[in-house]
């Protein structure tokens, strides 16, 4: 499996990453550390998560993901065998985004702490905090990869306005910069990213991992009607999002190529993310073998080579 680098950071990943919001939340312990298992096992690398997983649970505080991958870490050894990217600035306690200095050396400890790590692969501001000046949080992050607790950082969920103005203080200031771009991107959700952040990335070469890569479920083609929206805790809220016109001819145009390849509409939603030139690995989250081996299979089948399917894909969903 060819890797891909991380931006400028030298870090090279495989093209897909697994999404560890799902651990400790619909997928205990023991069945997240057999996902793991199987996803490495497969040749994968880049493992995502955040301190804020699953604060949304009842009774969680947040940093129960965290937790479940630490322990397994532990178990396994081999921590260099891995890439781990995790996240700070979520609303954590204090009723708001932070990403104050102290806030970020604060979380980015007990980060490292649930880990049980001595370094973070990948650290991305989680959501933009407007009452912290870009330099106070970008020094900040600098000086965790001075100390060696960070090897690269990244951004999600900043404007493009910010985002500029994060990597243009680091270039006049000489310090670290972001290296990747964490946004929602998919076949659905295309027009936000592809107008306002892809040509951010290409000047400033960030990886891409998007999010959301396959819109909450709804492009594995489970919902396809009103019945279906008992399938999962947010079934009503991606039957009211995405059922529609638009959403129906992405369904068919799936359908149709899934049918070629004989495989997954999962796993060709997937391959249509990693043929685009800027994205380095979408997320995508797994909470069964059988779901884990639709992710798997998405990198072997070369989509990027077939252009009439690509281009069927790009016409459904376009804008």
């Amino acid at each position: 499996m060819k890797k891909r680098t991380l931006g400028n950071s030298g870090i090279e990943v495989s093209p897909l990453a697994f999404g560890g919001n799902v651990f400790g939340w619909t997928t205990d312990e023991k069945r997240s550390h057999e996902l793991l298992e199987g996803f490495t096992g497969a040749g994968f690398n880049l493992i995502d998560t955040a301190n804020s997983y699953s604060r949304w649970v009842p009774g969680h505080k947040g940093g129960e993901s965290e937790t479940v991958i630490g322990n397994w870490l532990k178990k396994r050894g081999k921590r260099k065998e891995v890439i781990i990217a995790t996240k700070v600035g979520s609303d954590m306690g204090l009723g708001r985004p932070c990403l104050s200095k102290e806030h970020i050396r604060e979380q980015a400890e007990a980060s490292l702490q649930r880990l049980q790590t001595d370094y973070i692969d990948l650290y991305q501001t989680h959501f933009d905090d407007l009452t912290t000046p870009v330099a106070e949080t970008m020094e900040a992050l600098a000086q965790l990869i001075k100390e060696g607790k960070v090897r690269a950082i990244g951004a999600s969920n900043l404007s493009p306005q910010r985002l500029t103005e994060s990597l243009e203080y680091s270039k006049q200031n000489n310090i670290a910069a972001y290296q990747t771009l964490q946004p929602e991107y998919n076949l659905y959700n295309r027009e936000k990213y592809e107008k306002e952040y892809e040509a951010i990335c290409i000047e400033n070469d960030l990886g891409v991992i998007p999010y959301f890569s396959l819109a909450s479920g709804f492009l594995t083609g489970k919902y396809r009607s009103e019945v279906d929206a008992g399938k999962s805790i947010r079934g009503s809220t991606i039957i009211e999002k995405y059922l529609n016109p638009r959403g129906f001819r992405i369904l068919q145009a799936l359908d149709e190529v899934a049918h070629r390849y004989s495989t997954s509409l999962t796993s060709v939603a997937l391959a249509w993310l990693m043929a685009k030139p800027t994205i380095t690995a979408p997320i995508a989250s797994a909470t069964s073998k059988d779901q884990l081996a639709d992710l798997v299979k998405a990198v072997h089948l070369s989509l990027w080579k077939d252009e009439e399917s690509i281009n069927q894909l790009d016409e459904a969903s376009n804008y």
